[in-house]
Parts: structure tokens; sequence; C-alpha cells
């Protein structure tokens, strides 16, 4: 996937969780729309170089911020800050057939509704056998572990605890965690941010339901940012 037209800037602030502060190239501080809800402490570092993208209808549609937020660089590498390029990301991996675990899918429908949540795809097969698909993304990395998520989740155990159900009817489900930052290694639930969701996390994996930690590799160069499938990396459900 490639992001293009980005503008580098200088991180001030977090005033909101949706809502950072930055200084454009004049020593300005303006506004910018930030499409991840999770904690991000590790990141969001004062003077932190971030990328974002201006939002050419944003007066059309009321916006009050007129720039996207699309990634921050943190240890001189670059990582997606914007979650509503998961799925467009996810569904590129699918179309090209990279994820060797899934590659006999295909994106049936996006955003679909199974019994009391709405997962992110259907996908079938060219038996049209169903796998349900949840997706999400992972910013944390410790010591190159992966961690997911870093902060509490009641909607993602719900989604784990939906796709449980889906495995016990023995229909086909997965979940698939984009790892977005270069270097790590390997994937744990994070136990001490959210023990109910990798508790979730652990019981899908014991009931067969596919885990994939799917790992990015981010690179900028020429105003855009690149992301491109790296491989599967481990998992452990050791609570460290």
């Amino acid at each position: 996937m490639k992001i293009s037209k980005l503008i580098k800037v200088k991180f001030v602030s977090r005033p909101n969780r949706f809502t950072i502060e930055f200084k454009n190239k004049k020593n300005e501080i303006e506004l910018a729309h930030l499409h991840d809800p999770g904690r991000l402490k590790e990141l969001l570092i004062e003077n932190t170089d971030v990328l974002i993208r201006y939002v050419p209808t944003h007066k059309v549609t009321g916006r009050k911020t007129k720039y996207d937020v699309i990634a921050i660089k943190y240890q001189q590498e670059w990582v997606l800050l914007n979650s509503s390029y998961h799925n467009k990301l996810v569904s590129e991996l699918i179309g090209e057939k990279l994820i060797d675990e899934i590659k006999e899918f295909h994106v049936y429908k996006p955003e679909y509704t199974y019994g009391k949540s709405r997962l992110d795809f259907l996908l079938k097969d060219e038996m049209n056998q169903e796998l349900y698909l949840e997706v999400k993304g992972c910013t944390l990395v410790n010591n190159g572990i992966a961690k997911f998520p870093d902060a509490p989740t009641k909607r993602g155990k719900k989604h784990v605890d939906e796709l449980i159900n889906i495995r016990k009817k023995s229909l086909g489900s997965a979940i698939l965690i984009l790892i977005l930052q270069n270097n790590a290694k390997l994937f744990s639930p994070n136990y001490d941010t959210d023990k109910a969701f990798s508790d979730s996390l652990k019981e899908a994996y014991e009931n067969n339901v596919k885990i994939l930690p799917i790992h990015i590799i981010t690179e900028y160069k020429n105003n855009t940012l690149l992301l491109r499938y790296d491989k599967i990396l481990p998992i452990s459900f050791k609570k460290t």
C-alpha cells in the first residue's frame, strides 16, 4: 500500500483522544485528526516527527481539522497511526494472496454483521466456504515483542468472543493483527493492560480460531509511506 502527498511536521501535544497539535513549517500550531483510539504514550512524544495528509474535503464535510495524522517516527522507523487504512491494507493483502494461511479466500463482503457484532470481513473460497475475519492494529512493541491492546477494549473482546462462537459452530473464523512496527519479532496479548481480552484471545487460539499476527514493513520516501507484507510472527501466550 502507498499513502502519498504526506507532509512532515513536529508533534506538540494531544489535547483530546482524536486530535493532536503540531507545528507547521512556519512554527505555527495547528490541529490534525488522530484516527487511532489507543493510548500511544510511547509514540506521542513532543517534537517527534509526524506525517500528516491534507483533507481537501474538510470544509464540505464540516470537519474541525483539515489534516489527518498518518504516521509517526519512533526509533528511526515510521509507524502507521491511522486505523482507517487497516482494512484497506488487509483487503490488498488478501486480493494479492500474500498471506498463505488464507490465500484461498477472497473478500466477499466487508463490514459483515454476525450476531450482535459487526466484523470487518466475510471471506469466501471457491467452494463457497466462509471465513469471518476481524482486523486489529498493533503499534506497541517492547523489546521486540508486539503487544495488543495498548488500552482496554471491551469492543475487541466482544469481537473475539463472537469469533469463538462462530468457530464452535464449525464455521471458519480468524483474527488478523497488523503489527505496525518494523522491529517486532514476536506477538503476545497484553495481559497487563487488558487481561479479559488477552484471556479471550488465548481461548480463541485454543478453539482453532486462526490468529494471524501479520508483520508489516513501513518505509517513507518521496513524501509517500510504503507498507508491505513481511511475514506472520510467532505467538506467545506467556504472561510477562
